[in-house]
Parts: structure tokens; C-alpha cells; sequence
């Protein structure tokens, strides 16, 4: 596979739209900026992850081999000073704070990460690297510290369009009289006493920011990486910087593919740790089910700005809360769980790569032999479309918002299928070729919104501490309202019915009893 001539992705380093066509064909690097592990992780943090994993899942279906890897920065200036405040080492802190990001990456099905480098098991390995660039001219050493000399790197700025001075102006340069010239950046700093350091020729001290990604990524992924991601923050200076060390030391490009998402906002500021806004991972999902933080981050394109707030969280979970009832549904009509589709697969990667098989098994017609008084073939040419639109949507640089909107689409498709047909009203007068079209339909939903890591595991309807409390008390209410009716009470079954709209309890009464709902 040379590449996906249909898939395009927008390269922050030329500013367009491009085709994908990867370094080695058949087969996809990936390096993503992940955290610096001194605090527990924000919702921030969530963002970049979650975008990737699904962004791999989608290459992946494509055909690709993808190798995708997350570096964990455990030695930082933010570590040593957060480490005594909390009476811990550097490094136990460091330990601390990544099992905190891994359990949170899992909870929200964050699956397809191949690797999570650290800083500190390649130190070698940057070492090495700056010496590179020292001996090519690049860096200088200094009493100690070691700096990366831009006025040596004649297209220093490219990433970000703008030349070393704009870039100086419009960031925090650090300030230190040691360096050639303002926008110098460090390659190793010395220790101060107390610090965790390492032996270098240079002396004993650690690698500055830059150089760990640099050394990590080209040690996993060779000299040029197919995409490098990172949230539109770390365009400036991280990842300009990164390319400036790594294409020195090289001579070759550094990424082919550059992929910023937008930021995490909350009003009209970004959302972390110097803002003083940051929402802790781990708390939000005390409130929130994890698949719906996943749907929140996944619901726009990616490099655009998304918005966070409660009300925006509970709106997005009463739109889940119509494909749960779409799952219940399925489950009432064709007597099997959504989550173990018969023909499905239990493994994620298998299920995603069975789409493509799915679907030719459901539309064996083509388009141009589609009967339009034929209720099934119609059907068939409908789920086809989405299927097209969907992809067409991921294609178009990784647009998850709009394939989510895809899946909207086709669980309407699905729902209005099972009225027109009576699937649930006339169960004993239903043909086969209907219900294998429903259910061949609905493997499609299931595979489909697996590439984007949604509904892989049964969500129970509420979130909270009381869920058993809540379910016996609406039990109770039914109860009474059954009673009610069967008395011929009709008046008081009304009211309780009322009472509990009121409250937000949705009631469904169907031949075999009433389902309820939280709207």
C-alpha cells in the first residue's frame, strides 16, 4: 500500500491540505507529545490521546501497520519543584502521576498506544544527540549547559511561519546571559545540588525539554516519523524546536505529517494547570461516565477549539442516551446484546477490520440494481450511503465530528427500518431477509463507531453512587402506576406519569411493560 490517495491530512508545515501517502508504504509512524507527570492529569490531557487513538484506529481499518507512540517527560524543572512539596522523589512522583495518566487513558478506551517512552530511560541515546550537534556546529557548550544555536539553523521558524525574531517577541523566552542569542535553547541544563542528574561530557546535569522527544521519537521511529501530533500549544517553542535539533542533527526531514489539535477551552480561556482552570481527570469521571468525555472530545474536528462545560457534558449524554436506547431496542428484537453482535468479534482490531467484509456482505447489489418498492434493497442503498458518508468524513483530515454525525444518521435509519417493519409490534410476522438486514445494518453501527473507540462496553444508565436507590425508587413509582391502571385509575396512573416527566423519567409503555429513561 503506497497510501491512501482519498485520505488528506492538514500539515501545519505547509499550511494545506495534503494526500497521505506515507515514508514506507503499507506502514504508519506516529509520535505524540504527551505529559509532563508532575500533577494529576486534566481533561486537557485527555485530548490529544483520545483524537490519535481513534485517528490510528481509522489508518488502521485503511490497512496500515501503525506504530504509535506517546512519551511520558519524567525529568522537568516542574517535576524537581513539585516533588519536595509533596515529600516524594522526583522519581516516585513521576511513577505516581503516569499510573494516574494510564488509568485514565484506559478508562477511556484509549487502546491503541503502542509504547509509552520516558525521558529518562534515554538518556544515552540524547546524549548522544547533542553531542551530534555540537560537533556539526549546531550547539555550544557553556559552564555546564549546552544550547542549540538558531542563528546556525538558516529555516528556524518554518513550523510556526514566522522568523526567530516575531517568535521571540510573542513568547517566554528564558532569560540567561550564558546564551549567543535570546531564542537559544537548552540541550542539557548542569545540576544544581539536590537534583536528579546523569554524567555527561558536559557534566552532571539532565536534558532540557526539547532534546527528550527529539532522541525519543527517532530512536522508535528512525530518522523522519510519518506524523508527529501535539496540541496547537506545543507549536511554539516545543515543537519548532524539536524540528530545528532533529533536522540539524539529520539532515532529513523530521516529520512528513504535522497534526495540531485545538485546545480544551473553558469560557475563553485554555483550560490547564497555569490557568488555574484545570478539571482533574479523575474527579470529572465521579460525575460523568468516561464514553462521555470521549464523545465530548471527538464531537468536533480536531483542530478546532472544544469547549468544556457541565451543561455541555449532560447535553451530550442525553444524545448517547438515544443510541442506548436504539442498543436496548436491538437487544428486545433480535434477543442478543448490541456489544456481542452474532458475526461480530470480541477483540477491538478484529471488529475493525471486519467492517469492510461486513458491509460487502450486506450490499451484494450494487446501487444501480436497487429495487425503490423493495423495502430491504431500499434500506440496504440508505446504510450504503452512510457508510460512504462516513468515511468520506475521516478522509477529509480526520473529521470525527462529522462521522459522528454519520452514525446519528444511521441509527435513525436503523430506528425507523424496525417502525416501518414492526419489528417489535409483529415479531411472529417478520421475513427473514427483513431481520437479517436489520441486524446486518446494525453490525455496521457496531463496527463503524468502534474506529472511533465508542460503545466497546455496555454504559449503565446512570452514573452516580445511587444508581440502585434511583432504579428501585422509578421501579416503585411504575409500580404503583401499573396498579393504578390495572384498578381502572386511570386519573392517578396519569399523575404519576406527569410527576415523573417533571422530574426528568421519560416513560416508554410497550406490550411487555414500561422501559423509562432520564432525559
Amino acid at each position: 500500500m503506497n497510501g491512501n490517495t482519498e485520505l488528506k491530512i492538514f500539515n501545519t508545515l505547509t499550511r494545506r491540505l495534503e494526500p497521505f501517502i506515507p515514508i514506507e508504504p503499507g506502514k504508519v509512524g506516529i509520535y505524540l507529545c504527551g505529559p509532563t507527570v508532575y500533577k494529576p492529569s486534566h481533561v486537557g490531557h485527555m485530548v490529544g490521546p483520545v483524537i490519535f487513538d481513534s485517528i490510528k484506529r481509522y489508518l488502521k481499518y485503511l490497512g496500515f501497520q501503525v506504530t504509535f507512540i506517546v512519551n511520558i517527560t519524567d525529568i522537568d524543572d516542574k517535576l524537581i519543584k513539585e516533588a519536595p512539596l509533596q515529600n516524594l522523589t522526583v522519581a516516585s512522583l513521576a511513577e505516581k502521576i503516569t499510573q494516574d495518566y494510564w488509568e485514565n487513558l484506559k478508562k477511556l478506551q484509549v487502546t491503541q498506544i503502542d509504547q509509552f517512552p520516558k525521558a529518562t530511560h534515554h538518556i544515552q541515546q540524547i546524549i548522544e544527540m547533542i553531542q551530534g550537534l555540537i560537533d556539526r556546529g549546531y550547539a555550544y557548550p557553556m559552564n555546564g549547559d549546552v544550547y542549540f544555536d538558531i542563528s546556525k539553523d538558516s529555516d528556524y521558524g518554518k513550523l510556526c511561519n514566522r522568523d526567530p525574531e516575531q517568535l521571540e517577541a510573542g513568547a517566554r523566552i528564558e532569560v540567561n546571559a550564558k546564551k549567543k542569542n535570546p531564542g537559544d535553547f537548552a540541550l542539557w541544563k548542569s545540576a544544581k545540588p539536590g537534583e536528579p542528574s546523569w554524567t555527561s561530557p558536559w557534566g552532571e546535569g539532565r536534558p532540557g525539554w526539547h532534546i527528550e522527544c527529539s532522541a525519543m521519537s527517532r530512536t522508535l521511529l528512525g530518522d523522519t516519523i510519518d506524523i508527529h501530533g501535539g496540541g496547537l500549544d506545543l507549536q511554539f517553542p516545543h515543537h519548532e524546536n524539536e524540528l530545528a535539533q532533529s533536522e540539524s542533527f539529520t539532515q532529513k526531514p523530521f516529520a512528513r505529517y504535522w497534526m495540531h489539535n485545538g485546545l480544551m477551552k473553558t469560557g475563553n480561556k485554555k483550560m490547564s494547570k497555569s490557568e488555574g482552570n484545570e478539571i482533574v481527570v479523575t474527579e470529572l469521571l465521579k460525575r460523568h461516565h468516561p464514553e462521555t468525555l470521549r464523545f465530548l472530545l471527538l464531537n468536533t474536528h480536531y483542530r478546532s477549539p472544544i469547549e468544556y462545560s457541565e451543561d455541555r457534558l449532560r447535553e451530550l449524554r442525553r444524545a448517547l442516551d438515544s443510541y442506548y436506547r436504539f442498543f436496548d431496542r436491538y437487544q428486545r428484537i433480535c434477543k442478543e446484546s448490541f456489544y456481542h453482535l452474532e458475526g461480530s468479534q470480541t477483540k477491538q482490531d478484529s471488529i475493525i477490520q471486519s467492517s469492510k467484509n461486513s458491509l460487502n456482505r450486506t450490499l451484494e447489489k450494487g446501487t444501480e440494481k436497487i429495487d425503490p418498492t423493495n423495502p430491504v434493497e431500499s434500506f440496504l442503498q440508505e446504510i450504503q450511503l452512510c457508510y460512504q458518508q462516513f468515511t468520506a468524513c475521516l478522509n477529509e483530515d480526520f473529521n470525527t465530528g462529522g462521522a459522528i454525525g454519520i452514525l446519528f444518521d444511521l441509527s435513525s435509519i436503523l430506528n425507523r427500518f424496525a417502525d416501518q417493519q414492526g419489528l417489535e409490534t409483529h415479531p411472529d410476522k417478520i421475513e427473514k431477509p427483513v431481520m437479517e438486514a436489520f441486524k446486518q445494518g446494525t453490525l455496521l453501527f457496531r463496527e463503524l463507531s468502534q474506529i472511533l473507540g465508542l460503545f466497546i462496553e455496555p454504559v449503565s444508565s446512570a452514573n452516580t453512587e445511587n444508581t440502585t436507590l434511583l432504579d428501585g425508587l422509578i421501579q416503585l413509582a411504575l409500580d404503583l402506576r401499573q396498579e393504578a391502571r390495572k384498578n381502572k385509575n386511570f386519573a392517578q396512573a396519569d399523575q404519576i406519569r406527569k410527576r415523573l416527566t417533571e422530574l426528568g423519567v421519560v416513560l416508554e409503555d410497550r406490550a411487555g411493560g414500561t422501559d423509562w429513561r432520564i432525559n
